[in-house]
């Protein structure tokens, strides 16, 4: 067990053995939870308005974590945003006051916490930003830092009265340590806002504190609970330290063999076993090095000798064009590249996909060319192909994401390609969100949250974490799949295609293919292609899962953009009753408010004209994950 694990466990169970009352007399504040993402709670026993003036001072010196995204990135933007001084800011991160931060690095902001009221906060100021609301700027851009509750409280504006480029004042959490807490050594309570992964172990551990402690200032009872996007104070004895806010070293390679000694007098029998071990130990590894180089070579013999003999069948058709005899050269290096690919996949044979379709009964299919098919008793999409598949092969190869569709094995048959997928039993996304389909199907909010945020991932992981950055081309509704927990995954890559450039920059095509209302401006018009495409296309999805519509119908055909109906949403007088007509009819009753406010703004984020001004798709699951924990308080 790792030390830190058995130190977290040794402190809860001294916590879970410390009676009643010393928990109360050491307690600081009680824990935000869910609260703060319902906007119009008014739930006095928790700390949604802001932590109590119950500490030893009225005003102390205070710290605050902030994870630095831009714009706010640097240390004056930082500075500024929390009425920091910059050379404090400086002075305890080890950077100079022109420094620049990386994405998502911890910033430690000291600040100057003090009572206002009943409640402890630093005030700041802030410029309200066009499609601002209370939520977004609590959670968005504050981090959880602050409340959508204490921002109403404090400005008493009402959130449909937020103009754009208006001051308002921001209450800062932050707290000073009670009486009781100084007498035990803390000095410093640091308000540390968490993220989806953090646990209050992990937490502690980070910043050097007693687990217990942390339970205790936070009013917290075993087990480790923390709920992403809320606050935990975390009790210091001394101020926090920028190695704290660095992520932990990676553990130090193995030691390296010990080095072979000349062993000394009279230990010659010993060396004698070694020589004779060294030698057979080197006879074998030649042996296996040997075995692979000719099981490669034979193997790649026998599979080309395979292909060969594959040409000169009449019935051979390849890549879509008919009675081909002799493939060119081309096609015969992509089959063989197909053999090093099948290596990581199952092949199966042409009979195997006869009988897991009941040869392909009409039974079976399940839309197009896709057939549902049963493989050792398991279920499988089995989808059949003609023409060039190398690119979509060559895609599905080297991904492998929860939330994008596995393909499992292939067979190739008389030019005819059969793909085995996983199975999505509930079908398309297009089959429950529009408000004619057939079967009367629907997805309540919570659902569609859930899988707005599961295609986004996606989309990150294709944009981010693949090299260089895939643009998928072809999201629409029809390409999203459901399992059986409704849980959403990204089928039909066959369009995807490299972004040139890092970070996904803009390539140029003549090849304009894609789905009519999802393509952007850009592309539709120039033939630009970057990750910007899919926010694009994301942003007409979640418009469609919102509405209920599908974009054509939407825009009244080609009357009207998306971007410009959207918009419309968003200005015209009429408000929520605007709204109202807007949200898919499905769900009107079962919604919250501005919480689908806040999805519409994303949309409108997403559609923006030029592509250069649209979020990242990072950006956009962070956004989305917040809306997924917020939904989740309301509907508790």
């Amino acid at each position: 067990m790792a030390l830190s694990s058995l130190f977290s466990l040794i402190s809860t169970f001294v916590f879970l053995a410390l009676p009643p009352s010393s928990l109360v007399v050491l307690a600081q504040q009680p824990y935000v939870a869910l609260t703060t993402t319902d906007c119009n709670s008014n739930d006095n026993s928790s700390s949604e308005f802001g932590y109590t003036c119950n500490g030893l001072n009225r005003s102390c010196q205070s710290y605050l974590i902030f994870r630095s995204r831009s714009p706010y990135n640097t240390v004056s933007t930082i500075s500024v945003l929390f009425a920091s001084s910059p050379s404090q800011v400086s002075s305890i991160n080890s950077v100079s006051e022109s420094a620049s931060f990386s994405t998502d690095q911890l910033v430690i902001v000291p600040i100057t916490c003090s009572c206002s009221g009943q409640y402890y906060q630093e005030n700041a100021s802030y410029v309200v930003q066009s499609g601002d609301i209370y939520l977004s700027i609590a959670n968005n851009t504050y981090q959880a830092l602050s409340t959508c509750q204490a921002l109403q409280n404090v400005n008493n504006i009402s959130a449909s009265n937020l103009s754009t480029g208006a001051t308002i004042t921001v209450p800062v959490r932050c707290a000073c340590p009670t009486k009781n807490q100084s007498d035990a050594g803390i000095n410093y309570l640091l308000t540390y806002a968490s993220v989806p992964g953090d646990t209050i172990s992990d937490v502690s551990a980070r910043f050097g504190v007693n687990v217990t402690a942390t339970f205790e200032a936070n009013e917290l009872s075993a087990p480790d609970t923390l709920y992403a996007f809320t606050t935990l104070l975390i009790p210091m004895e001394n101020p926090p330290t920028s190695s704290q806010t660095t992520s932990p070293s990676p553990p130090p390679p193995p030691p390296s063999p010990p080095s072979i000694v000349t062993s000394p007098p009279g230990k010659s029998s010993n060396t004698w076993v070694y020589v004779t071990i060294g030698v057979l130990g080197g006879i074998a590894v030649i042996a296996v090095v040997s075995a692979v180089i000719f099981f490669k070579f034979f193997r790649g013999r026998t599979r080309k000798e395979k292909i060969d003999s594959t040409m000169v069948s009449d019935s051979f058709k390849a890549f879509g064009k008919p009675n081909n005899k002799k493939l060119d050269e081309d096609s015969l290096d992509f089959l063989d590249s197909i053999s090093s690919v099948a290596q990581s996949m199952q092949v199966y044979t042409y009979k195997e996909m006869q009988a897991a379709t009941e040869n392909f009964s009409s039974s079976c299919l399940i839309k197009g060319s896709v057939y549902h098919g049963k493989i050792n008793g398991d279920s499988a999409a089995i989808k059949k192909m003609n023409g060039d598949v190398s690119r979509e092969v060559e895609t599905l190869n080297k991904i492998n994401h929860s939330n994008l569709i596995r393909l499992s094995g292939i067979c190739f048959d008389e030019g005819h390609w059969y793909f085995v997928y996983e199975y999505a039993v509930n079908g398309s996304l297009s089959e429950w969100i529009y408000q004619n389909n057939s079967e009367g199907r629907f997805l309540t909010w919570m659902q569609r949250m859930q899988i707005a945020l599961d295609v986004a991932t996606g989309l990150n992981y294709l944009h981010r974490f693949t090299t260089p950055p895939l643009v998928h081309k072809n999201i629409q509704s029809s390409n999203i799949l459901l399992d059986s927990d409704f849980r959403a995954k990204i089928a039909s890559l066959g369009l995807a295609r490299s972004a040139e450039g890092e970070d996904g920059e803009f390539a140029l095509t003549r090849h304009i293919v894609g789905t009519k209302g999802y393509m952007s401006p850009e592309y539709m018009e120039n033939g630009l292609i970057s990750v910007n495409l899919d926010v694009y296309a994301f942003g007409i999805l979640l418009l469609e899962m919102m509405t209920g519509k599908e974009i054509i119908l939407l825009c009244g055909g080609e009357n009207m953009q998306a971007y410009d109906v959207v918009t419309l949403v968003l200005t015209e007088d009429g408000g929520h009753e605007r709204l109202m007509q807007f949200i898919d009819p499905s769900m009107r009753e079962t919604y919250p408010l501005d919480l689908a406010i806040y999805v519409i703004r994303i949309i409108e984020s997403c559609l923006n004209k030029n592509p250069l001004d649209r979020p990242a798709m990072g950006e956009i699951e962070q956004s989305l994950s917040k809306v997924f924990t917020a939904s989740l308080a309301w509907e508790h």
